[in-house]
């Protein structure tokens, strides 16, 4: 191994080095230390600190992030890519045999591999770092060969099915097991879920005997740049996309390409996220769809719905609203919310057309359904994510139904010019008539009440992708 400012000594089972530096304000996204690697190694090990002072309110401290690249090199693209764990973990290790989640086992080849370092941010004092590296020799031993979810399951045919698209385990910064997801997924009354590690596709294969008839599991990534994070939702297994570039880099249509050549969605998350990195500035022109709601709803989605609404201009270029629970942990709750599709069947292929359509709604559990439909004088008749095509002066009828509201709540009808009409859930279905000259598009949502002296609207239940009135 050669470090700068290494120190050599034994360490447990090998021999280890120890690098320590600092870095300043205005130090670069990613750092990477050499590591030689010779011939003969086992595994190899990583573990690291780095000092976090004191700094003013309202100031970032600082926050380290690390990975590793092996010996095929660092170039944007993940080529070498062996793992990342970000801030979660303060050790790793790799060989043939396992890997800490996170990484992907695999022999430890000759070469010089790279840990990089990550400064998320860096305190106005910078950042005091220790770096220290072992190298553990014997056998390589054999890799497992990798078990990945299947793509469909028996499902229930053309059907509504629910899923959480965005969600995280302890092979990124989750607390759960792959199979406290599974059961908790199940609890949802869930049909299907997207596994979305950090920057890693370690999680991929980690849901063996987790599957089944009832659950189908997808495979994905949450790529975390610095100028927002976006989901790869249903790639094919093993897909790998890098997230070390901003929006000035102009790296990520290149991403976005490969999400689709490798049958996945291209989905912003949580866009307008107030936390440092996570506001979304690579615009909408290669997504498929937009992450509107993420968890309990906030003041934070109320901006993502309103960004999204004036994004509905028009029918050949909209983007779908989506809404996954991000759940990392307990009392997080997976399924809040969810994203209810109609599909042909329960297969990665007819959900993904399914939600780049928008023939979907967003509940906030399993106990809530919601239709949408809009008819016209001849029968003729559209729902969620289709166009009803009438006479531009023909009267059209919208009705709203909703099962399992909240007590209290109350339903919306919304069109390009605002909402146009709200009654209690109570009161049963909502219809409000109208034209294609006067409404673009009709969406729908469920809020619960109002937090008095909040000033916001009242929290969404539940809320639908438009419904299209198209002049003839």
């Amino acid at each position: 191994m050669s470090f700068a400012h290494a120190e050599e000594g034994p360490g447990p089972e090998g021999s280890s080095r120890t690098v320590r530096g600092h870095l300043p304000t205005g130090a670069p996204d990613f750092v990477y230390l050499p590591v030689e690697v010779p011939s003969g190694i086992r595994e190899i090990a990583v573990s690291y600190r780095y000092d976090k002072p004191q700094v003013p309110s309202g100031t970032p401290g600082n926050a380290l992030d690390i990975g590793v690249f092996d010996e095929r090199g660092t170039g944007l693209g993940g080529r070498g890519f062996r793992g990342w764990s970000g801030g979660f973990r303060d050790s790793f290790a790799i060989s043939a045999e396992k890997a800490t989640p996170g990484y992907l086992a695999g022999p430890v080849r000759a070469g010089t591999w790279h840990v990089v370092l990550g400064p998320y941010t860096v305190a106005p004092q910078g950042m005091d770092y220790e770096v220290t590296v072992t190298l553990r020799e014997g056998d390589s031993g054999e890799t497992p060969r990798p078990v990945y979810p299947p793509e469909r399951a028996k499902g229930r045919g053309r059907a509504w099915y629910r899923g959480d698209c965005h969600l995280h385990t302890v092979h990124s910064d989750g607390a759960r097991t792959p199979g406290e997801v599974a059961a908790a997924a199940r609890k949802a009354g869930l049909d299907f879920v997207t596994t979305t590690e950090h920057n890693t596709t370690s999680g991929h294969a980690a849901w063996e005997g987790l599957w089944g008839d009832d659950l189908l599991i997808l495979c994905g990534e949450e790529i975390t740049t610095r100028n927002g994070h976006w989901l790869a939702l249903g790639t094919d297994p093993g897909t790998f996309l890098d997230w070390r570039y901003r929006a000035r880099d102009d790296a990520y249509p290149r991403f976005a390409r490969a999400v689709h050549r490798a049958g996945g969605l291209v989905v912003p998350a949580h866009p307008n996220c107030p936390f440092v990195g996570c506001q979304w500035k690579f615009g909408y022109e290669h997504a498929d769809a937009v992450e509107v709601w993420n968890g309990p709803w906030t003041a934070d989605d109320e901006l993502a719905l309103a960004a999204w609404d004036n994004l509905l201009v028009a029918q050949d270029d909209w983007l779908p609203a989506m809404g996954n629970s991000d759940a990392h942990r307990e009392p997080q709750v997976v399924g809040l919310p969810q994203t209810v599709v109609h599909a042909d069947g329960l297969n990665r292929r007819d959900l993904l057309r399914g939600i780049r359509a928008g023939r979907s709604y967003l509940a906030e559990s399993s106990a809530l359904s919601l239709g949408l439909t809009a008819t016209g004088p001849r029968g003729a008749h559209a729902t969620i994510g289709g166009t009803l095509r009438t006479d531009d002066e023909a009267e059209v009828t919208v009705t709203l139904t909703v099962k399992g509201a909240p007590e209290g709540a109350t339903l919306h009808l919304v069109t390009d010019e605002g909402t146009m009409r709200t009654a209690p859930a109570a009161s049963g279905p909502l219809a409000w008539k109208t034209t294609a000259s006067l409404a673009t598009y009709v969406r729908a949502e469920v809020r619960r009440p109002a937090k008095e002296g909040s000033g916001l609207p009242g929290a969404m239940a539940a809320m639908s992708n438009p419904v299209w009135l198209e002049s003839r």
